[in-house]
């Protein structure tokens, strides 16, 4: 069985100072620490359990500069066989036009399964994998908690909103967006990151995919970046519930709500 897991290469967040750049419309990143992001992580791991249970071959994708292959690198030591890393060069990127470099790279490759993250840490907007899926023409399921995969075909179980899970059967080639908390992903050493340097880390160019400007124009453009604004904390309403339902009304009233 063949599989391919896009990957991404994300910004650590937490417990840092976040600053926005002169331009208004990027982070300032020199002192951020960069990671594999999370949902990502749980995709290289189900791609290398499923290798490991239909003895499989992984190619692990990621779309970012060199300094986006640390990510593939990962993945290799996880079990991936082989990576590929799309250089977009200075392109400006949104959701839609990684779908579109992802799918150009993936459509030649035999592919029965392929594996994306949820969303990703950096941007929340959880819209790559199910976009990917129709450009490829490919069967999909999102959120996936669990996978049962045989030939042909695979078992899943999707989280669904309000603790409710769906469980249904997928035909393959197929893509799934694996959810967090799918499996236990591996600890990798640098010793394991060192000896998956030696596996096959392919670079391709933009140009090199065939894609019109159209494809590669983004469908959202980020006007500006702001902090939220401080504010001075939560209000602690006291009273019976009748005189507390008066003081939301009241304040939300104020606030410009019409109610």
């Amino acid at each position: 069985m063949d599989m391919i897991v896009c990957v991404k290469r994300v910004p650590m967040t937490q417990e840092v100072d976040l600053q926005i750049d002169a331009g208004r419309k990027k982070l300032r990143n020199p002192d951020l620490a960069y990671v594999i992001n999370d949902w990502g992580n749980y995709a290289v791991e189900e791609a290398a359990r499923l290798q490991g249970l239909l003895d499989g071959t992984v190619t692990a994708v990621t779309v970012g500069s060199a300094e986006d292959e640390e990510v593939l690198r990962r993945a290799l030591a996880m079990g991936a066989d082989k990576a590929i890393r799309v250089d977009p060069g200075d392109r400006v990127l949104d959701g839609y036009v990684i779908s579109r470099l992802l799918s150009a790279v993936i459509k030649p490759l035999p592919h029965d399964l392929v594996l994306t993250g949820v969303q990703a840490e950096d941007d929340n907007c959880a819209t790559v994998g199910i976009m990917l899926a129709e450009q490829l023409g490919l069967p999909h399921a999102a959120v996936v908690t669990h996978a049962d995969v045989k030939e042909g075909e695979a078992a899943i179980r999707m989280e669904l909103e309000g603790g409710m899970d769906e469980v249904s059967v997928i035909r393959l080639p197929a893509l799934l967006t694996i959810q967090t908390g799918i499996n236990e992903p591996r600890y990798v050493s640098i010793m394991g990151i060192r000896k998956a340097s030696k596996k096959e880390l392919q670079v391709m160019a933009v140009e090199d995919l065939g894609l019109s400007e159209d494809d590669l124009t983004p469908r959202v453009v980020v006007e500006e970046l702001f902090m939220p604004p401080e504010t001075a904390g939560a209000v602690f309403l006291e009273g019976d519930p009748s005189a507390i339902a008066e003081k939301i009304l009241r304040i939300l009233k104020d606030k410009g709500v019409n109610v």
